[in-house]
This record gives C-alpha cells, sequence and structure tokens, in this order.
C-alpha cells in the first residue's frame, strides 16, 4: 500500500517514513503541504497519509480540507500529526477532514496501530467499491434484460444489438447467469405424439 508522510521537520519525517517502510508500505515524504498536494494528485496517489498540523505552503488542516472537497481523492485516510494537545486542537483537525490525530513527539508504536486502522478502512472502502461496481453492471444486465425485446410471433427467436436473430435460451444466457437444461412440457409432447400418430 502506497503511503506519503508530509512533515517539514526532516529528523520526524525520516523516523516516520523509516518505520513505515518497515511496516510494508511504499512511502514518499514531502516536507511541505504544496508538495503533499501536488504528490496527491499524481495519477498513482497513495491510500493513506500522514501529514503534519504546521507546514510551510499549506498547512495540515487546509491540506485535509482540499482532499475531502475532491472526490477523486476523498477515501484517502489522513493521520494529521502536531504538538498541539488540546481538545479545541483535536476537534479542528478532525472537523479539517483527518481521520485521526496524533500528538507529537510520536510514539511509533501508537502509530503503527493507528495506521493499522486505517489500513483495515481503505481496505473496507476497497472492496465495497468492488462491490458497487459489480452490482451496477448487474443493475445495467438486468435494464437491458427489461427492456423490449424484439421477439418473431413464429419462431420465437430474440434480435439482439447487433440485428442478429438468435434462440432465446442463447440470448439469455449471454445475458445473464441462467443456465438452460431442455426438456417437454406436457401440452408440447401431446402435440408432437399427435403429430407422430399421423
Amino acid at each position: 500500500m502506497r503511503a506519503l508522510v508530509a512533515d517539514d521537520d526532516r529528523v520526524a519525517a525520516a523516523a516516520v517514513s523509516r518505520s513505515m517502510s518497515s511496516w510494508g508500505f511504499e512511502v514518499s515524504v514531502v516536507h511541505d503541504g504544496l508538495a503533499a498536494w501536488e504528490h496527491l494528485n499524481t495519477e498513482t496517489p497513495p491510500s493513506l497519509a500522514i501529514v503534519d498540523w504546521e507546514m510551510p505552503g499549506l498547512e495540515g488542516p487546509e491540506l485535509c480540507r482540499r482532499i475531502r472537497t475532491d472526490p477523486s481523492r476523498a477515501h484517502l485516510y489522513i493521520v494529521l500529526l502536531t504538538a498541539r494537545s488540546s481538545s479545541i486542537d483535536v476537534i479542528a483537525g478532525l472537523e479539517a477532514g483527518a481521520d485521526d490525530y496524533l500528538v507529537k513527539p510520536v510514539n511509533l508504536n501508537e502509530l503503527r496501530a493507528r495506521v493499522q486502522v486505517g489500513v483495515r478502512v481503505v481496505t473496507l472502502q476497497t472492496r465495497l467499491a468492488e462491490k458497487v461496481t459489480e452490482l451496477q453492471a448487474t443493475l445495467d444486465n438486468v435494464r437491458r434484460l427489461r427492456g423490449l425485446l424484439p421477439i418473431c410471433a413464429y419462431c420465437k427467436r430474440i434480435r439482439d444489438d447487433r440485428n442478429y436473430w438468435q434462440r432465446v435460451e442463447v440470448y439469455v444466457s449471454e445475458h445473464t447467469d441462467a443456465t438452460f437444461t431442455h426438456g417437454i412440457c406436457p401440452s408440447c409432447f401431446e402435440e408432437a405424439k399427435a403429430q407422430l400418430d399421423t
């Protein structure tokens, strides 16, 4: 999983980055808020960010607000780091859009525990997004089947989108998960039997 560490304190950033790398993250480090924003706008943005409150260019809470107003980045899990420990500051950081809040100096064991929560949240969001995509594809399929189907009044074949005529079971099999077994209903059996007897 990709992670971003944004902190103008180079020593703190190096310590956090080194620890996160040892926990299996692919880590990028920047030292100001504008560089963090630029990094988040790349083609392969991180899923998790450790962001310092006070940075040049763009402070942590403002960076959080920008992220949360951008739908393509809103899923990012953000841990805000700061020396501010009052409940007013904690509330301000969380209201700005941080998912978690950690007071400096950073206890790396506590950071690891909080990052693991972030990984669980990001993993669940990813799975949910995949399920929503699957559901949308299924709904699109159902809508297509609920629409008007041109069917031959004589042979009962269905005309598809490419203007080919197919047997009903072939068309339905291609557009749903349904499978068919073949048999003969009692009335058709009697009709077929009568034709053989004549």
